[in-house]
């Protein structure tokens, strides 16, 4: 265990396994216990900007007429509006599309992020999927909701179905109220730096308790979207009298026996909790706000899918009132969709902004992951509402982002560095720690590879930015593996492109290939013929993109902590056996599904070969 204790902020424990025990929220969606392979067809099937990467790989499938065209659900967001005349042929070519196979849920640019126009179609009991790792923000409407990959959404365009390996669950029970100047990203954030953004690991978290009562469809939708950032494959919400006031009407839901049994439990004091920040450059990297406070900031951006609803921009304004914030900063306000940008205008909250100073720009992704306006200057310390601050992760590797509520945000912005929003200076400091794993680059003169053998066996939490950087995905086009080729790896070890062999083998650390749904790294691996990748622990969405690619994904941490640079490393799957020089270490052989996308060479020849 990563740590066992009891205090005023948490209780972790394991439950006990009861003979007769109830269901899950997930057992009782799939109606199967955790670690059963179902399969199941989804009510919505998201899809964003990458749309047209997915039809290209529909196509390759022999895919002609979608099969369910009322399944799907299409935005453009990520780059609303065009950046570039590359951007914006590809948006037309989207159009096409939709017009072409009679969708008619499709919201053009400007619309709105994804995840916040999905919230007037989530209703509770849905199964919702999409190709982006934050479609579990749904979660806060009662439904199932996951992020998997667009080789996947390709799939299920082609048969309206898909598997799913039922999770095992976590129960957040949260008690109490939150005092002044604490919201939904400090609970957060909190839970992220007691387990860190693998310690929830294709888990499915469900909130319950009193303290839900006072959390609103606003705040739940930013929990439930950080559960990506914890490594979770979904989190969910209760159909209670907050959602149902919400939504205007009653609904049957889904919800868990009382007599479930969970595999992990925390138990949080919310009247405990203080303000927090993410400090640079990882999600769990948690500290008090006051444990920062005073560091200098040179930009402010409040929005994206995380914290760009109403209820937040409200909250700014009330701050921004009547104020200004200092020359020469940089502050970026993006509300979440079209709908919330006019309600913000009519109730006069964006003539306060910009009457602060503050650039509000239409509803778009783009400032959150550097492909559009509002990008640092070498050197920037930049405060953040968004759920992600990998290096680079807006667009320059050589600024520094901390991610903080929105309230925290606003009163950083107006003086210019990190204060507490609730106007003491307090004493706090985060009483938790995870072992943080530095943001590696290996060097140019090194050389990683030995016999065959990629050795990264001392890197953790190797992210796909450093595997395929967020702003190169809209030039390249994620089924397009050899234009992926000269960027696979530039982030983190650019001699990798130049040197990989086929049937070479990489040896990495826990957390492999966290971050977004991108499944650019892992059609690029594929493409060059690795012939596995062997680590302690792999992101969620990472090992779906893996397997639809046909690149295996094994879990051997033994075998990691055996290897020494220059053993030979031998993978047998048929026996699930990986021998690292003279010792062999076994591993569970593989589905034989499974093994037939492998042998077919991805989920893209095994489906055309099967239909």
């Amino acid at each position: 265990m990563p740590f066992c204790c009891r205090d005023q902020y948490y209780v972790y424990k394991y439950a006990k396994q009861k003979h007769m025990r109830g269901k899950t929220f997930v057992e009782k969606i799939f109606n199967a216990e955790k670690g059963s392979i179902v399969f199941q067809k989804p009510d919505i099937i998201l899809t964003h900007d990458n749309t047209a990467s997915i039809f290209n790989t529909f196509q390759k499938m022999g895919g002609e007429r979608v099969k369910n065209p009322d399944q799907l659900m299409i935005v453009l967001d990520h780059n609303a509006p065009p950046t570039s005349a590359a951007l914006a042929n590809q948006y037309q070519k989207i159009r096409d599309i939709v017009a072409g196979q009679g969708i008619s849920n499709f919201h053009d640019a400007g619309k709105g992020i994804c995840h916040q126009i999905m919230a007037d179609y989530a209703k509770p009991g849905m199964v919702i999927v999409g190709s982006d790792s934050h479609t579990c923000t749904a979660g806060a409407f009662n439904a199932f909701a996951a992020g998997i990959d667009r080789t996947e959404s390709a799939g299920l365009w082609q048969q309206g179905e898909t598997w799913f390996r039922v999770p095992e669950s976590l129960k957040i029970t949260l008690r109490g109220k939150l005092p002044k100047g604490v919201y939904a990203k400090d609970i957060s954030l909190w839970i992220i730096g007691m387990i860190g953004s693998s310690g929830a690991d294709y888990m499915s978290i469900e909130y319950h308790g009193d303290g839900l009562k006072s959390l609103t469809i606003d705040q739940r939708m930013t929990l439930a979207n950080l559960a990506s950032e914890m490594g979770a494959k979904n989190a969910v919400f209760p159909n209670d009298e907050v959602l149902e006031a919400w939504l205007g009407e009653k609904t049957e839901g889904v919800w868990a026996d009382e007599n479930a049994a969970y595999d992990r439990e925390i138990e949080m004091n919310l009247s405990a909790l203080f303000p927090l920040v993410a400090a640079p450059h990882h999600v769990d990297n948690v500290k008090a706000v006051a444990e920062v406070r005073g560091t200098k900031l040179h930009e402010a951006l409040v929005g994206t899918c995380t914290n760009g609803r109403f209820e937040d921009l409200q909250i700014v304004a009330e701050i921004l009132k009547g104020k200004t914030i200092p020359a020469g900063f940089q502050m970026v306000i993006v509300p979440a969709s079209k709908k919330v940008y006019l309600k913000a205008l009519r109730e006069g909250i964006i003539e306060i902004l910009l009457d602060a100073g503050a650039n509000v720009l239409s509803a778009s992704c783009g400032p959150c992951l550097g492909t559009g306006q509002g990008i640092p200057a070498d050197g920037w310390n930049v405060i953040s509402t968004s759920n992600r601050n990998f290096k680079g992760r807006m667009g320059n590797k050589e600024s520094s982002i901390y991610l903080a509520s929105p309230a925290t945000v606003a009163h950083s912005a107006l003086a210019g560095e990190i204060v507490d929003p609730r106007g003491v200076e307090g004493q706090e400091k985060f009483p938790y720690s995870v072992e943080q794993s530095s943001t590696v680059t290996i060097p140019e003169n090194e050389n990683r590879r030995l016999e065959g053998v990629w050795n990264y066996t001392d890197v953790n939490d190797l992210n796909t930015d450093q595997m395929f950087a967020g702003n190169l995905t809209y030039k390249v086009l994620s089924s397009d593996a050899e234009s992926i080729m000269p960027y696979l790896f530039e982030g983190f070890d650019v001699n990798f492109t130049k040197r990989v062999e086929k049937e070479d083998i990489i040896l990495a650390g826990a957390n492999f290939g966290c971050g977004s749904s991108r499944e650019h790294p892992a059609v690029g691996l594929a493409h060059a013929g690795v012939k596995a990748v062997i680590c302690k622990s792999v992101n969620r969405i990472f090992y779906r993109s893996s397997v639809n690619q046909g690149l295996p994904i094994i879990l051997l941490p033994e075998a990691v902590d055996a290897y020494n640079p220059g053993d030979e490393v031998k993978i047998d799957f048929e026996k699930g056996i990986v021998s690292v020089g003279s010792i062999e270490f076994s591993f569970a052989p593989l589905p034989q599904k499974l093994m037939g996308i492998f042998e077919a060479k991805g989920l893209v020849s095994f489906i055309k070969g099967n239909t």
